[in-house]
């Protein structure tokens, strides 16, 4: 039986299209969340980054792999039922963290969220995986954008740094290019969205978001989670999160004490 919050025509589009809709994932945890940012945003973590140029308005603020220390997130992710829908939707037994991220457009803020796929940056790799990406306010022309179907390309999408628009890894020629979505005519899903609803989408799946020039902020907040057969990989340089002195080998399921089963 699927849980309320899905239908079997989301399962099958989060399988054909890498991307779907889940309403109100978090309807019960956005003041829990959003005192979470405001937390994250007065005390920043250790990979904390501001995301613009010297001279470019507005405020683009992200940083991730918090939940641990930050109450609030906590409590949000083990009281939604995110890992519940992120099981039907991934087709797995079991659900297991991976991080936590937060991404904060102020108003005014032109600077896009380039297109990427996340799974090239990470040291995790699997069919089955699962980002919540939730924003705590409305949101329309921000929304986040992603591809249908690109988590099925046979070549990842070359990881680059955001800020200073070079390559994540020396080995440039085992990825594509960063492709344009829009003038090259790929079908871009895109929803508007209140307070709590969540895009589900593959780590594979390229995705990105336009600047917000609206007059109201822009918080989001995203949740990792990997599924029965994500297991750990070896990336020809530091992966972003690097957490550092894991000591896992190739091959391996993440370990339970630093990435806990939610199910």
């Amino acid at each position: 039986m699927t849980h309320p919050l899905l239908s079997q025509d989301q399962i099958e589009a989060y399988d054909r299209d890498g991307a779907v809709l889940v309403k109100a994932l978090f309807k019960d945890q956005i003041e829990q969340l959003r005192a979470g940012v405001e937390r994250n945003m007065a005390d920043p973590g250790p990979y904390a980054a501001e995301n613009l140029k010297e001279g470019e308005g507005g405020r683009f603020f992200d940083d991730y792999c918090n939940w641990t220390r930050i109450p609030e997130f906590k409590a949000a992710i083990h009281a939604s039922p995110a890992a519940a829908v992120a099981a039907e939707l991934m087709k797995s037994t079991t659900v297991q963290m991976f991080h936590d991220h937060v991404l904060v457009k102020e108003p005014g803020t032109s600077k896009p969220t380039p297109w990427h796929q996340d799974s090239p940056y990470y040291f995790v790799e699997g069919a089955q995986t699962v980002s919540f990406w939730s924003p705590l306010d409305p949101v329309s022309d921000a929304s986040l954008r992603c591809i249908a179907g690109s988590h099925h390309w046979e070549k990842p999408v070359l990881p680059t740094r955001w800020l200073a628009e070079t390559s994540f890894y020396p080995n440039e020629d085992d990825y594509m290019p960063v492709p344009d979505p829009d003038i090259e005519g790929m079908e871009v899903l895109e929803w508007k969205m209140e307070p709590g609803d969540a895009v589900a989408f593959n780590y594979k799946t390229l995705h990105g978001a336009r600047g917000n020039e609206s007059t109201t902020r822009r918080r989001a907040f995203s949740l990792r989670l990997l599924g029965d057969d994500a297991r750990y990989v070896e990336r020809p340089g530091p992966t972003s999160p690097p957490f550092p002195g894991h000591d896992m080998t190739a091959g391996q399921k993440l370990r339970t004490d630093w990435f806990p089963m939610l199910l």
